[in-house]
């Protein structure tokens, strides 16, 4: 058992809102008008696609109000702050639940995915602060350089990271497996961390994080996992999908092979299109959608992984140009209690 006194809810048990970042500048807008409306379009058609199901909350950047607002489902809430970038999974907090049922707002230290040369973040380091204070929930501390990306929980104990994030050179150094996974237990109150090796190939070009769990492997239940396959030997994350599979029978899970599209390439390589960047919410989940055939195969998968739930597929194309996914736009907050 963790002897840390709070928990992290499962990305599937209820929340009481989600959190969205605005797309405002740098490389998510793109170089011309048809490119910052692409990426518009595809930051409102996911909080558009969440909203019937609980509430949403965009922060948007000062004079941005109106054109997002232009954008946004008129049941999609604004709160105005300033923003670097849009990725609300790793800029804002991660919520945590204490003993008594109130929630914590776990405040990593955000930095650029590894003080990447391209990134700028002065201003999204302090979104999980601004969040905490608007939440009106207590703000937790964390000395550990992570994002919400690169964990994931199945609200039992377990925690997934990979070592190129939590370990990697631009983030934690210095820091000891054994130090991440104590901070681990102390922030999410997980006692079983498990690391994969590393993440998918393209996330490791110029715009990647280096490795991010959320796009390589989910819990779906306490004892599910859901896990990327690539089954095209000639992609390289063919061999990423065999290792992570392998390593995640290995640790007793349930596993759940979802192919990736048959989409393998685009004008800038190899391809890192995936399924299990999906989002849950109330009733539903938001699954990334890439004009594939694959895309009715894994909603096909996820109806019988998550019973109850609908399905509601997004085209994801733009965001995966962007260096992300559904899920790394997005940031659940638990239902208190």
């Amino acid at each position: 058992m963790s002897s840390s006194p709070r928990r992290m809810p499962a990305e599937w048990e209820a929340h009481e809102r989600t959190w969205m970042a605005w797309p405002s500048g740098s490389y998510t807008l793109g170089e011309s008008d048809a490119e910052a409306d692409q990426a518009r379009g595809c930051w409102a058609s996911v909080a558009n696609a969440i909203v019937p199901f609980e509430p949403v909350t965009v922060v948007v950047n000062p004079g941005d109000e109106s054109v997002a607002r232009q954008w946004l489902d008129e049941r999609v809430e604004i709160l105005t702050a300033p923003l670097n970038d849009a990725w609300m999974r790793d800029i804002g907090p991660t919520f945590v639940r204490e003993p008594d049922g109130s929630l914590s707002a776990v405040n990593w230290v955000f930095n650029g995915w590894g003080a990447q040369s391209w990134a700028q973040w002065d201003k999204d380091a302090k979104i999980a602060g601004v969040i905490a204070q608007a939440t009106g929930v207590q703000r937790l501390d964390s000395g550990l350089v992570n994002e919400g990306g690169g964990i994931h929980v199945n609200g039992a104990g377990a925690v997934l990271v990979t070592d190129t994030v939590q370990l990697g050179e631009g983030r934690n150094p210095d820091w000891t497996r054994e130090q991440v996974e104590a901070e681990l237990e102390r922030t999410l109150g997980t006692n079983r961390t498990i690391w994969l090796k590393r993440g998918l190939t393209r996330d490791y070009d110029e715009f990647g994080t280096r490795g991010h769990v959320d796009i390589v492997a989910c819990f779906a239940d306490a004892e599910t996992v859901l896990v990327h396959d690539q089954r095209n030997p000639e992609h390289p994350d063919f061999a990423v999908s065999r290792e992570v599979i392998a390593q995640m029978q290995a640790e007793g899970f349930r596993v759940v092979p979802v192919p990736a599209p048959e989409t393998l390439r685009d004008d800038e390589g190899w391809v890192d299109y995936s399924y299990i960047n999906h989002y849950i919410v109330n009733g539903a989940v938001i699954l990334c959608a890439f004009n594939d055939p694959g895309d009715e195969r894994a909603a096909a998968i996820l109806r019988e992984v998550y019973p109850g739930r609908e399905i509601v597929l997004v085209d994801a194309r733009p965001l995966f140009a962007r260096g992300g996914g559904i899920h790394c736009i997005t940031q659940q907050q638990p239902l208190v209690g």
